[in-house]
């Protein structure tokens, strides 16, 4: 035991971040709960467009472990990576619309991946961090706290699309999951007033067995699967094919959104954590961004869509994540999820969304640092939080602020304010504006 504590001590400097192994552990757990949705939506998504689910599960769970754990260790930072739902869209897009084979769609992929290690390890997006202002910085948090708030809304059916008045609305308060979710809500305000210690599992797992009775937590016919046989997707790749021209607009529509959204993700569970400096800058995100960039390329030899860092992870840093040590619990979790998934499956949206809107509120704070007297400042950042949640992706959001921002300080007579690197950025945004025409 002593030996294993002093390993631990030794990768991840517990003692510096004031972490305990048992924080960590809770932490851990937390934020594998609040992404365990992926075990269902990510194989189901893939499923529709004709790949087998129970392969594609397989494949994602293992991917999950592999790069969480090479970010835990490589940068000490509380970050876990899944597949990113909005690249499983457009995957699932590309073959089941577009008629595109699943192998020349996993080398699409592949080579997006590619285009990120180079820019990555070239130390070019650590330099577009760097020139971003930080007044967006403390948006793009703030955006995907209100992000993540709505996702948990939304995952419970508290809030709805309204298809007659075209917005979203109440959805149908009476229903048992919205109930559910209201009391979960309440549990998780009482642990927080009175500072329980493993607060948010506590509240999941309260919330879990209150969907009991209610038939909001569908207990498992059986608790145990065995893992696929995945011999019959790994290399199913066709990399020279990926390469024809009329795919440019799949890898941008992939590369671009990945890319701001990694990056907003990173900044914005790093401000939550306290690890950014006095200029909004995350000290060793580069590390980040290489993990991130060939977790990508690795994931399309299995056929599996864009890995990317995850909002969730900001629940585990709620839970008072602070090391590596976090994730590679929440690795262990979904390890422990190729012969339980069923068992892990039973936890309903209604018990992680309490988790999700406390969460997304708390990311907010960062927004009282930004100058309101100076409109070239507040304004960009506004209209970041704003179509972070009006467009519904975070790659939207600092699209939208970028060229703004660039506008106003033009305007303003402020050019010197603004980096040469600001107008390549805002040249990729429109570029991304014009793979959604």
């Amino acid at each position: 035991m002593n030996k294993m504590k002093y390993w631990m001590e030794k990768i991840f400097h517990l003692s510096e971040y004031r972490a305990t192994i048992r924080g960590e552990l809770l932490a851990g757990i937390t934020t594998f709960v609040t992404m365990a949705y992926v075990l269902a939506t990510v194989p189901n998504m893939l499923g529709e467009a004709g790949l087998d689910k129970h392969v594609m599960l397989t494949a994602m769970v293992l991917l999950i472990i592999l790069t969480s754990c090479a970010m835990g260790i490589y940068t000490n930072r509380p970050f876990a990576l899944a597949p990113g739902l909005g690249s499983v869209g457009i995957v699932a897009s590309m073959i089941s619309n577009e008629g595109i084979s699943p192998e020349i769609a996993a080398g699409v992929i592949f080579w997006s991946g590619i285009l990120f290690i180079a820019i990555s390890f070239l130390g070019l997006r650590e330099a577009v961090v760097r020139v971003i202002p930080v007044s967006l910085k403390h948006a793009v948090s703030a955006g995907i706290g209100l992000f993540i708030a709505l996702l948990g809304a939304k995952s419970c059916g508290l809030i709805v699309a309204n298809a007659n008045k075209n917005t979203l609305a109440f959805g149908e308060l009476t229903s048992p999951e919205v109930i559910v979710c209201l009391i979960g809500f309440l549990i998780l305000l009482l642990v927080k007033i009175r500072n329980i210690p493993g607060g948010m599992i506590l509240t999941i797992i309260l919330t879990t067995i209150v969907g009991i009775p209610f038939g909001v937590t569908a207990l498992p016919d059986e608790l145990i699967s065995l893992p696929a046989d995945l011999s019959t997707q790994f290399l199913r790749i066709d990399l020279v094919g990926a390469l024809h021209f009329a795919y440019v607009p799949f890898l941008i529509a992939l590369f671009v959104p990945d890319f701001f959204s990694t990056f907003g993700t990173v900044l914005g569970v790093g401000a939550q954590a306290g690890y950014l400096d006095e200029d909004g800058n995350l000290p060793g995100i580069d590390k980040c961004f290489k993990v991130d960039a060939i977790a990508t390329s690795f994931g399309a030899l299995f056929g599996i869509p864009s890995m990317t860092t995850y909002l969730e992870s900001s629940a585990g840093v709620e839970a008072g994540g602070k090391t590596g040590l976090t994730v590679i619990f929440t690795s262990i979790c979904f390890a422990l999820t190729l012969f339980l998934a069923p068992l892990a499956l039973i936890i309903p949206s209604a018990a992680t969304a309490p988790v999700l809107v406390f969460i997304g509120v708390n990311m907010l704070s960062g927004m009282k640092t930004i100058d309101y007297g100076d409109m070239t400042e507040y304004l960009p950042a506004f209209l970041c939080v704003t179509f972070t949640l009006f467009a519904n992706n975070i790659a939207n959001g600092i699209c939208v602020a970028l060229p703004a921002y660039l506008i106003l300080k033009i305007a303003a007579g402020k050019r010197k304010e603004i980096s040469p690197v600001m107008y390549v950025l805002v040249a990729v945004c429109l570029l991304y504006f014009c793979t959604l025409v």
